[in-house]
């Protein structure tokens, strides 16, 4: 299954969204719990392996769940484990020991589940670009499936009972992977996140909760979930996106306008150093892989300039999940040390820049 992962050519990967060009990916969660039975952190070891035998004997009867694989996290090498975080399948919390976690992967990887992670159920549907409602449409259809054979904790005065306070009430966190690199170049992007924070939206690094800004990409997400509806959340989180869009876009026009010698400059210099590095860690790469989906989206580079069929935005969008340790290590089918990740790292990256 994970070597049909990393070779898979139609995951939310692809760059084919719309607004794929600024908005890398949109993401929805639903966080549910089984009624009557405490949230996973204070749940013993038999009632965690419970609620996992109820999840795995149900998900078969959810229409959209029916080409999906049921994985133990407790059977996985910590390899496998790091692989599914690097791809956005499972998080950072859910790859750590503990009894009765599992997930079920759609096998375009387009929909997981995570259970026993902070709730029963972490329901997520993620897209390539812009298309939070689509996202939407999947989860509601599975909620809507698995509500008709288990009860989840509900109040009519606060919604979905979860673990995290923030996610009272819809259970819901919709979120938008956006790649912002203009923003950065002209010095603008901390005043949009000191704004986003005003106005209760997250703004989170490439990997979620507690991670950098690596690659120049940001997730924005709503902040609470309690007293606005689905398409309340939603809506909003589109008016916001749409800002920050508009501003990066603003913010390339001027790097066009004013600095293009400079903006060239840095592109053909990436793409240089890409193309000939024998070694690169990983931080150094995604910097510029950056400038270069930059540079392809203001027509300073071509497809053709990065790839024989003229798939150079599916190639960069690979590229910053196929250079993560874990990804490399399973290529090479063996432990890596860190200056061989960052030697096999560089000979990937030439061999796929190689035109």
């Amino acid at each position: 299954m994970f070597e049909e992962l990393i070779n898979n050519q139609d995951s939310w990967l692809n760059g084919k969204g719309p607004e794929s060009e600024i908005v890398f990916s949109s993401r929805i969660r639903l966080a549910r719990n089984i009624d009557t039975l405490p949230f996973p952190s204070r749940a013993s070891d038999i009632q965690k392996d419970s609620i996992l035998k109820r999840i795995k004997e149900e998900y078969s009867n959810v229409r959209m769940l029916k080409k999906s694989n049921f994985v133990d996290m407790e059977e996985l090498s910590e390899l496998d484990s790091q692989l599914l975080l690097e791809r956005h399948l499972v998080s950072q919390e859910h790859i750590l020991a503990g009894k009765g976690k599992g997930v079920i992967l759609a096998q375009d990887e387009r929909i997981s589940i995570m259970i026993n992670e902070e709730d029963h159920l972490r329901m997520q549907a993620i897209a390539s670009g812009f298309d939070l409602k689509k996202c939407w449409q999947i989860l509601d259809s599975i909620d809507n499936d698995f509500s008709k054979k288990i009860s989840f904790s509900f109040l009519p005065d606060l919604g979905y009972l979860t673990s995290c306070p923030t996610n009272l009430g819809t259970g819901m966190r919709a979120s938008c992977m956006m790649h912002l690199p203009a923003l950065i170049l002209t010095k603008r992007i901390n005043k949009i996140l000191e704004l986003l924070a005003r106005i209760s939206f997250t703004t989170r690094g490439l990997f979620g909760e507690g991670t950098q800004a690596l690659g120049d990409f940001f997730q924005i997400s709503n902040q609470v979930s309690l007293g606005l509806s689905e398409d309340e959340l939603i809506d909003n989180l589109i008016g916001v996106v749409n800002q920050v869009k508009d501003q990066e876009m603003d913010a390339r026009d001027i790097l066009l306008k004013r600095y293009k010698p400079s903006l060239e400059d840095s592109v053909g210099r990436a793409l240089g150093i890409l193309k000939n590095c024998r070694l690169i860690n990983s931080k150094e790469a995604l910097s510029h892989l950056s400038i270069l989906s930059l540079g392809l989206d203001l027509g300073i580079i071509k497809n053709a300039d990065l790839s024989s069929t003229g798939q150079g935005k599916e190639l960069i969008n690979s590229l910053f999940i196929m250079i993560q340790p874990a990804h490399l290590q399973k290529i090479e089918s063996k432990s890596l040390k860190e200056k061989e990740r960052d030697y096999i790292r560089a000979e990937i990256l030439r061999n796929k820049l190689k035109v």
